[in-house]
């Protein structure tokens, strides 16, 4: 039912931009069927495409209307927010850390080198590895 109406609301959708490109332009230069006379001309014309125009326009908005009300019914209830569950820290183990590399040969012979900033854990590029 609902890939039905979607197709049958495309279809509208295409139509209604196509009648009103159909439509004498009042100057904007805007519609296809402008100039020089058409199947129809006068008044017939502008009755004619006003009133499928006027049609269209009430059909696509029934449905999406009924769209809204199929996607609001067939959607799970709750927020994205309610999943998001809080990070786990990391645990302590009491293993040494791996050995690390020698010191740069350009930095002073101090003995003892600073340590390197942690890095933040528990952002948006950590939840999603």
């Amino acid at each position: 039912m609902h890939t039905v109406l979607l197709v049958v609301h495309l279809m509208i959708a295409v139509a209604l931009v196509s009648v009103v490109l159909l439509q004498k332009s009042e100057g904007g230069a805007l519609g296809i069927g402008g100039g020089g006379g058409g199947f129809l001309t006068g008044r017939g014309q502008a009755n004619l495409l006003t009133r499928v125009t006027a049609g269209l326009a009430l059909s696509f908005f029934v449905t999406s209307i009924l769209l809204s009300i199929l996607g609001r019914q067939t959607a799970p209830t709750g927020s994205v927010l309610d999943k998001v569950t809080a990070p786990v820290p990391a645990a302590t183990s009491t293993e040494t850390p791996p050995a690390t590399t020698a010191p740069d040969a350009t930095a002073p012979a101090t003995g003892d080198q600073p340590a390197a900033p942690a890095a933040p854990r528990g952002g948006i590029l950590d939840k999603l590895q």
